[in-house]
């Protein structure tokens, strides 16, 4: 494999293990201690102030009008419409039924991918999908609480999610080209500030609401793990691997997640490690390796002109 290649999937694997890692923190602040809109804000404020203090140590790249206005878009998409009703969702809508939503994101990413950049959906990548699906839907039914109460607007919560799904599937296809062009500083600077921008209007009110002062230490800590980890460093790594990976293979990783949320719970004494935890961290990783390993469109156009060359 190609050192790049190996770079992304490094890169992939660590951003999806601290999302991972943040379920859980996510969770435990809102919505008692939070809104979803004001957790949003702390995040894209928090990581545009941290992506522009980086950028001035490091190599300025000039970005034309033009891609800024694509940038913009692709904050729309990447950031806004992805974080902010995934939240709102969750408030809405149980875990569980959250991460059963979000495992679509790859078929979404497939059948995309298919359309807009030409990309084979080939038998190894469609059952690399179908293997980590199962996965990680055998993870997450397993640990459904058999009294457990749904929610009275799951559905809503659910549909709110599914568009938090489909907006992150477009920017990893329709936006491949425009972030193979600069660096993951130059890129998240602009983004994140764009993002921050659009939401102004909407959620700075919900900011200004909250009574800082009767906030506890532990909150703040938990809020600087989740502009610094889950979302400034997880956001440098991302494109790193889009760069150099097909967008389905970007969003298999996501199924990392619930894996790695279940392996803190048992950590933590909240839940017990058995073979149904085992089977769906092998079907994840098996569908990733199986979407790795399907050919891409330059592979299968590469084979053909050397077979009508001999």
């Amino acid at each position: 494999m190609e050192q790049s290649k190996i770079k992304g999937h490094a890169a992939l694997l660590t951003a999806n293990i601290i999302f991972g890692l943040n379920l859980p923190v996510t969770r435990s602040l809102i919505p008692e201690t939070f809104s979803p809109y004001v957790l949003t804000m702390f995040r894209m404020f928090g990581a545009a102030a941290l992506f522009w203090l980086v950028s001035l140590f490091v190599r300025k790249e000039e970005v034309p009008l033009k891609d800024k206005g694509k940038l913009a878009l692709a904050s729309l998409f990447g950031i806004v419409l992805n974080q902010v009703p995934f939240l709102v969702g969750l408030s809405y809508t149980s875990p569980v039924d959250a991460s059963i939503v979000v495992t679509l994101l790859p078929v979404f990413c497939m059948i995309m991918a298919a359309f807009v950049l030409k990309e084979p959906i080939t038998w190894k990548k469609a059952a690399g999908v179908l293997v980590g699906a199962s996965g990680v839907l055998l993870l997450i039914l397993g640990q459904y609480p058999a009294s457990g109460v749904k929610p009275d607007n799951s559905i809503l919560g659910d549909l709110i999610i599914f568009i938090s799904v489909t907006s992150f599937a477009v920017y990893l296809t329709f936006f491949k080209s425009l972030i193979s062009r600069y660096s993951p500083v130059t890129l998240m600077k602009w983004m994140f500030l764009f993002a921050s921008l659009i939401c102004i209007p909407f959620y700075s009110g919900d900011v200004l609401l909250v009574d800082y002062a009767a906030l506890s230490a532990d909150v703040y800590w938990r809020v600087a793990f989740i502009v610094a980890c889950s979302t400034f460093f997880t956001f440098m790594l991302i494109p790193i691997g889009q760069k150099t990976l097909r967008p389905t293979t970007v969003s298999m990783y996501n199924y990392l997640q619930p894996i790695v949320a279940s392996l803190v719970a048992v950590a933590l004494g909240m839940s017990s490690f058995g073979w149904d935890k085992a089977l769906a961290a092998a079907l994840v990783f098996a569908g990733v390796y199986l979407v790795t390993k399907s050919k891409s469109r330059a592979q299968m156009e590469k084979e053909k002109a050397e077979m009508s060359g001999s």
